[in-house]
C-alpha cells in the first residue's frame, strides 16, 4: 500500500465499499439518506404578484415547515412561462429544484410553438396539482349583450365587429377563447396584450369589447360594475357569481376548462422523492388556513396524485393541439 494512503483511510474506504455492496441494486442515493437535507428551490415561471406566484407563496412556507427545510420561491418570468420552465428542465433531478407548472407552460405554449425547448410530457415528472382557477368571459357594459343569450346573438349578428383581449398569443386566455369560438360558431378579432393588467384596462375603457381571463384578475372589476360577467369555466356556478352559467350549462362542456397550478420536477427525479413531496403538499393543502388563502384567490384546491396530474397535462396538451390545428393558429 502506498505510504500516502494510511491504514485508517484504507479502513474507511473498505467500509464504504462494503456499505455500497450491501445496498440493493436500483436503490437511489437519495433513498439512502433522508430527503430533504437542504433548502428546495421552487421556480415560478412568471413575475411576482400574479395568481401563479400568489399560490406558490401560499404553499411554499408551510411546505418548508412540513419538509423540515425552506422552500424558496424563485421568480423566472418571460416568454409566457417558457424561460422559467426551461431552466427547471435543465436542473439536476435530485428533488432540490422544482417548478410551478401551468396550462400555459405545459399545454398552450407547447401546442402553438414550433421547435419548443422542452416536451411537457417527457421532460418533467408531475408531482401534484395544487389548485385550479375558474376562467370567465366578461364584456364592457356598453356591449349589447348582457347575458349569455344576448352575448351570442350580438356576435352572430355582427361576426366581424367585435374584439377580445387576451394575456398574449399562446396564453390560456387566447387558446381557450379560440376553443370557445370554434365550438360556439362565433367570430371575434383577437387583440393580444402582455399580461392581464393592460388587457383588463382596455376592456374596461371600451377599447376592446371583451376578454377571457382568470377570475381573480377580473372579479374586482365585475364587483365594481366595470365588467359584466357572461359565462364561466368552473365545475359549477360560483357562489360569488350565482347568476352566471358555466360553459357546461350552455352546452359547451369541452370549454369548461380551468387554469391550474401544479408542481413538477425534472425528468429522472426519483419516485420516492416525488411521493415525499406529493404527500407533504397534500398535507399542507388540508390545513384550513392554507385552504382558505387559496380559496380567497378565487381558486379551488385540487391536491391530486402524480398519476392524475400527468393525465391532466396529457389531456390539456391534446386539447390545445387540436385547437391550434382547427383554428389554424400561429404566433404571428
Amino acid at each position: 500500500m502506498p505510504r500516502f494512503f494510511s491504514r485508517r483511510s484504507a479502513r474507511r474506504l473498505l467500509g464504504s465499499l462494503a456499505f455500497a455492496l450491501a445496498v440493493p441494486a436500483g436503490t437511489s442515493a437519495l433513498a439512502q439518506s433522508a430527503y430533504p437535507n437542504k433548502p428546495i428551490r421552487l421556480i415560478v415561471p412568471f413575475a411576482a404578484g400574479g395568481t401563479t406566484d400568489i399560490i406558490a407563496r401560499v404553499v411554499a412556507d408551510p411546505l418548508g415547515r412540513e419538509l423540515g427545510h425552506p422552500v424558496v420561491v424563485d421568480n423566472k418570468g418571460g416568454a409566457g412561462g417558457t424561460i422559467g420552465a426551461s431552466e427547471a428542465v435543465r436542473a439536476r433531478p435530485d428533488g432540490y429544484t422544482l417548478s410551478v407548472a401551468t396550462v400555459s407552460t405545459m399545454a398552450t405554449n407547447p401546442a402553438i410553438t414550433l421547435r419548443f425547448p422542452y416536451n411537457p410530457e417527457t421532460d418533467f415528472v408531475p408531482i401534484v396539482n395544487i389548485a385550479a382557477t375558474p376562467n370567465i368571459i366578461a364584456v364592457n357594459p356598453r356591449f349589447p349583450g348582457h347575458d349569455y343569450k344576448g352575448f351570442v346573438e350580438a356576435l352572430k349578428k355582427n361576426p366581424e365587429k367585435y374584439s377580445y383581449a387576451s394575456t398574449g398569443t399562446g396564453s390560456i386566455t387566447h387558446m381557450l377563447m379560440e376553443l370557445y369560438k370554434s365550438m360556439a360558431g362565433v367570430q371575434m378579432t383577437h387583440v393580444p396584450y402582455r399580461g392581464a393588467g393592460p388587457a383588463l384596462n382596455d376592456v374596461v375603457a371600451g377599447q376592446v369589447n371583451m376578454n377571457l381571463d382568470n377570475l381573480p384578475s377580473s372579479l374586482p372589476f365585475i364587483k365594481a360594475g366595470q365588467l359584466l360577467p357572461i359565462v364561466v369555466a368552473a365545475p359549477q356556478r360560483l357562489a360569488v357569481l350565482p347568476h352566471v352559467p358555466t360553459f357546461k350549462e350552455v352546452g359547451l362542456e369541452p370549454v369548461n376548462r380551468m387554469a391550474w397550478y401544479g408542481i413538477v420536477a425534472p425528468k429522472g427525479t426519483p419516485k420516492e422523492v416525488v411521493d415525499r413531496i406529493n404527500a407533504a403538499v397534500r398535507k399542507v393543502l388540508a390545513e384550513p388556513a392554507v385552504k382558505k388563502r387559496i380559496e380567497d384567490t378565487g381558486s379551488l384546491v385540487i391536491a391530486n396524485s402524480p398519476e392524475q396530474f400527468a393525465e391532466q397535462i396529457r389531456s390539456e396538451l391534446a386539447t390545445y393541439k387540436e385547437v391550434v390545428s382547427r383554428q389554424k393558429l400561429t404566433l404571428d
